[in-house]
């Protein structure tokens, strides 16, 4: 009875000690991150799925987001599939996703297939190096980029869709 009287006096203190601390924190609510927003690209993403390109770029627009290397990915992933491509903005999102992020998986796989569409494969081939030191290890993008660069090989240097 003795053990369980010292085991209760233990719990409770520690019960009042997490309390207090816990109080203590309470009190400056600024340093708690708030809860994870919803994903603000989900609108977007669901108009990329569906292939609506100009509703994709719409959601994108109002999301705003510039400062996030995934909306600059998807922007520029838009502008490029779009039916009449931009490609000197789908290039300049990219390679802002890059700035933010220089192991952005996305856009370097995309922004590779970029330069295969528009004749460059010296510039193709650097981010499918980069992107084989951003996978470590196997990664989806880096074989989707490998394929598109032989591809683009064995059709005599010219870009052939998946």
């Amino acid at each position: 009875m003795q053990n369980l009287s010292r085991h209760l006096c233990r719990l409770g203190a520690g019960l009042v000690f997490a309390l207090a601390a816990l109080h203590g924190h309470a009190a400056d609510v600024s340093s708690f991150s708030p809860a994870p927003a919803a994903d603000k690209l989900a609108a977007a993403r669901t108009q990329i799925a569906a292939k609506n390109w100009p509703a994709a770029i719409d959601e994108l627009k109002k999301a705003n987001d510039t400062g996030s290397a995934d909306w600059n990915n998807l922007m520029g992933y838009s502008l490029r599939k779009g039916k009449t491509p931009d490609y000197a903005a789908a290039e300049k999102y990219y390679n802002e996703a890059l700035r933010i992020d220089p192991s952005h998986r996305g856009a370097l796989e995309y922004s590779g297939e970029l330069y295969l569409m528009t004749g460059n494969l010296p510039k193709a081939e650097e981010r499918l190096a980069t992107l084989d030191k951003a996978c470590k290890a196997a990664c989806e993008e880096y074989a989707d980029l490998k394929k598109s660069v032989a591809r683009f090989k064995a059709n005599g240097n010219k870009y052939v869709a998946q």
